[in-house]
């Protein structure tokens, strides 16, 4: 099996961090989750498919935008959004 490689644009992980506090090498980390939730993104879906990685990082669930080239996951997005939260939450039978 062939090893997965994240990668994503300098720019646009510095503009992510200002905007969702939340840095692309941080939110690599929700796709190592057990109870991760992976989803296509059929709002912004267009020549190559794009994806939603709903999972736990250490600050707490991120919902990462993603495109899968190969062997390789280019993170275009994250942020600490609730309706990722929210679904992450049903999905995993979570109460607060």
């Amino acid at each position: 099996m062939e090893k997965v490689i994240f990668d994503w644009d300098s720019n646009k992980d510095e503009l992510n961090k200002q905007k969702h506090h939340i840095s692309f090498n941080e939110a690599q980390y929700a796709f190592f989750d057990q109870y991760r939730i992976l989803a296509e993104d059929l709002k912004h879906s267009q020549k190559e498919k794009r994806y939603f990685c709903i999972g736990k990082v250490d600050n707490g669930i991120v919902t990462v935008r993603f495109i899968y080239r190969g062997n390789t996951i280019r993170i275009i997005g994250a942020g600490y959004w609730r309706k990722g939260a929210k679904i992450y939450a049903e999905k995993n039978k979570i109460h607060k």
